[in-house]
């Protein structure tokens, strides 16, 4: 008998010195804070690796183009995206081509069809753009708000598309 009660006793002292340790990990692991900067990437780049933000267009309506070199839609597309340019650059419209390919395959890409765009590396996911075929486009109001979206080559120096991009602020 005097075993049971020496043994119940034992295991009672070590079952509330166990308690006790773990309160105090608990509260070390608390107290413990670890700070973690963020890395500041900008989602785009210009051909020079400078950061391009969409804000820095605050006041203008944006036209942006997800495309991508071996796409054959969205070559397609740039004449006539070239022409819209020509159209509503005066009327406050900035055109951005944005590919996610490396900068040296963009700036190769530009300088073979001579096209006259704002090229710039897109530095995302796609899925975050719920982006799944390109080209797509997003167009921005003047306040940054996107208020169009085309998924797919378009016929982009229509009158009707002309006049529904005119319609934007």
């Amino acid at each position: 008998m005097k075993k049971g009660i020496v043994l119940f006793l034992v295991l009672s002292i070590s079952l509330l010195g166990c308690k006790e340790v773990k309160e105090e990990q608990k509260t070390a692991a608390e107290s413990t804070t670890i700070e973690v900067e963020k890395a500041s990437i900008s989602l785009y780049e210009d051909l020079d690796g400078n950061p391009v933000e969409l804000t820095d267009y605050k006041g203008k309506r944006i036209l942006l183009n997800y495309w991508a070199t071996w796409c054959r839609p969205c070559i397609e597309e740039m004449p006539d995206l070239l022409k819209l340019q020509g159209i509503l650059e005066e009327e406050n419209y900035v055109f951005l081509f944005a590919s996610d390919q490396s900068l040296k395959k963009i700036s190769v890409f530009k300088e073979a069809r001579g096209f006259d765009f704002k090229y710039i590396k897109y530095n995302g996911a796609y899925a975050e753009q719920r982006i799944n075929a390109l080209p797509v486009t997003l167009v921005y109001n003047e306040v940054g708000e996107q208020v169009l979206r085309f998924d797919g080559g378009m016929a982009w120096d229509s009158p009707e598309m002309i006049e529904q991009l005119r319609k934007i602020q």
